[in-house]
């Protein structure tokens, strides 16, 4: 309107692209100023908020405001001359600064809302992560004591019938121990460095029950690198040796080996004679530290012949 010579408002407003300028700049510096002030940690504003002096910071951003204004107007008159109606130009600065100031405070608002939630979220990631440590410690500090129970007292029996074997199951032991006190702190290892610990494992089921256990492993090149919870191979031949009964007519055996991308750990079933129920307690142990840790669950299956349980490869 103040672009057309011919209409009214040219009468009284002229339109100055350097005065517009300098409003636009003038406006845009003063946004800036103030989301500056109130958002950036360290700053006076911002230390009032945090220590909810609620009405301080809105008593220093009044007056950070009013001085603007007059600041604006002031500067304004001086490079661009005085205005031809009297107090338009303060006025016209109110009314754009109060608008300004109104949008800043619910953009400011918006953005503290968001930094909220995002430290929330930040929080309680934090927490899951030190309430799911917590759980898989407490998962496999459970297994422990078990497996305690059963190694020494294998070991007294060994050694009242054979004190030099006794020896060598002490050596197995300690490596075993070793790689459990040992864990990585994801909680995940590579298949092959899990096998190469069954092994001590698996020497000490033989000295205990010689040619009635056997064990087939058949694992290739090409998965040896993949991942597998630690501590998860030892619980599943206990389980096996735990439950079932093994003579030389009829040896316990455990196959493990990889079928679709899953580890597979069957035996031959056969219970133990007058064995009490079984809980299935390691099983749900393991099922509940692959499901806390990876997300995944293990399979469980049981045929007439063998009991089968499927580890995912990771």
């Amino acid at each position: 309107m103040a672009l057309n010579s011919d209409g009214i408002i040219a009468r009284y407003w002229q339109f100055d692209i350097g005065e517009y300028a300098f409003q636009f700049l003038y406006n845009m510096f003063f946004c800036l100023l103030l989301f500056y002030l109130n958002l950036s940690d360290g700053k006076f504003l911002n230390v009032l908020r945090k220590n909810n002096q609620y009405l301080k910071l809105y008593l220093f951003n009044g007056l950070l405001i009013v001085a603007a204004i007059i600041l604006g107007s002031m500067l304004h008159s001086l490079l661009f001359g005085t205005h031809p109606f009297p107090g338009g130009r303060i006025r016209g600065y109110f009314a754009r600064f109060l608008l300004s100031s109104i949008m800043i405070a619910i953009v400011i608002r918006l953005i503290l809302l968001m930094r909220e939630s995002r430290n929330k979220d930040l929080i309680n990631e934090q927490l899951n992560s030190a309430y799911l440590q917590a759980q898989l410690q407490l998962l496999r500090e459970q297994l422990n004591p078990h497996f305690l129970f059963n190694t020494l007292s294998s070991l007294s029996a060994i050694t009242r019938e054979n004190p030099d074997l006794a020896q060598n199951y002490i050596l197995h032991l300690s490596k075993i121990f070793r790689y459990t006190l040992v864990s990585p702190d994801n909680n995940l290892v590579i298949l092959g460095q899990e096998l190469e610990h069954l092994k001590s494992y698996i020497e000490l089921v033989k000295m205990r029950l010689e040619n009635t256990f056997q064990i087939h492993i058949n694992i290739s090149e090409a998965i040896i690198n993949k991942q597998i919870l630690h501590l998860s191979l030892q619980p599943l031949v206990e389980n096996a040796v735990k439950h079932n009964s093994a003579t030389l007519s009829n040896p316990l055996t455990v196959e493990i080996f990889e079928k679709d991308k899953w580890l597979i750990i069957q035996n031959n079933l056969q219970p133990t004679i007058g064995e009490a129920e079984n809980t299935g307690l390691g099983l749900i142990n393991l099922n509940e530290r692959y499901r806390l840790q990876t997300h995944h669950e293990i399979e469980i299956h049981q045929t007439a012949e063998y009991f089968i349980v499927k580890l995912p490869l990771l």
